[in-house]
């Protein structure tokens, strides 16, 4: 049987792929993950990761580990953190995190049914710029953040999960007020082959980076990739100068005019959802608590 310790380094390891930030996260030394790893392979029998001074990943046998341990160990840690609260009750802090300024507003609607319900519980609420959201969750910094999402994102990246589906709204393209896209009443999909496409931090996950700025239209033209942004208003400002388009929602339209951009409808990309995630391995009481408040928040509206 696998000890705790070697549980936890590894699956930090495999999240992580980095030894210092596997050790920051375990509040150990990196000498210690490695320790530790050696020693995990050594019982296996075979190499779990890849190594070179500049990188490190998955072998095909820690790949497999890593998809079988996982589910496992996330259902051990929630069941664990369910029995504690379900003898506390609800209390303490929850802390929650929102992209947006419409974001900011359902969270805070959300928050205030949340409070009514388990009055014993308070909620944090900040802002996050578009990049932190997967590091302050992994940090656990925050617990829950209410941001726009991929469909399947949880099948894509395991290490995550989220809520239902709380709005959806259309998609625009943030282009230059200059631009010729600015005449238009919509534009395709298929046009984003003839502009620059402003990038997200690679900070997120693929699969959330492939939904906003994809690398090809669908009938599989190139799409120029443009300078990357830390924050929206980052990313704006750019549109603004020229150097790129951005694909938003259209909730920008109303929280974020500018004089030089302007938003122009997609006639054929779907819908943006906006929907809360959190990590899979903290599914705790207060979070699904707060999950069922937002969606019946919402629910009122529909």
């Amino acid at each position: 049987m696998l000890e705790r310790h070697e549980l936890e380094a590894f699956l930090t390891l495999a999240e992580e792929l980095h030894f210092g930030r596997t050790a920051e996260r375990l509040h150990v030394s990196t000498a210690r993950v490695s320790q530790t790893i050696k020693k995990l392979e050594r019982r296996v029998g075979v190499p779990l990761f890849d190594r070179t001074s500049r990188r490190v990943r998955l072998s095909p046998v820690g790949r497999q580990l890593y998809e079988e341990i996982r589910p496992a160990w996330t259902q051990i840690g929630t069941a664990l953190e369910r029995a504690i609260e379900s003898g506390k009750g609800i209390a303490g802090t929850l802390r929650v995190a929102f992209t947006g300024a419409a974001a900011g507003q359902l969270l805070v609607g959300a928050s205030e049914l949340f409070r009514k319900r388990q009055p014993d519980c308070e909620v944090r609420i900040r802002e996050a710029q578009i990049g932190e959201i997967v590091t302050w969750l992994r940090d656990d910094e925050v617990e829950i953040v209410l941001t726009n999402l991929p469909p399947g994102l949880p099948e894509r990246e395991p290490g995550f999960a989220t809520g239902p589906v709380l709005v959806s709204e259309a998609r625009m393209l943030a282009v230059p007020a200059g631009h010729p896209f600015a005449r238009r009443t919509s534009v395709s999909v298929e046009d984003l082959a003839r502009v620059p496409v402003l990038q997200l931090p690679d900070t997120l996950p693929a699969s959330l980076r492939e939904d906003h700025t994809p690398a090809r239209t669908p009938s599989g033209l190139p799409i120029a990739p443009g300078p990357s942004a830390a924050t929206f208003q980052e990313m704006l400002t750019l549109v603004g100068a020229g150097l790129g388009v951005f694909p938003v929602g259209a909730q920008a339209r109303r929280y974020y005019a500018r004089p030089d951009v302007a938003y122009v409808l997609f006639s054929d990309a779907p819908p943006l959802e906006w929907r809360l995630l959190w990590r899979a391995d903290g599914a705790t009481a207060r979070v699904r608590a707060f999950s069922h408040a937002a969606y019946d928040v919402v629910a009122d509206y529909r």
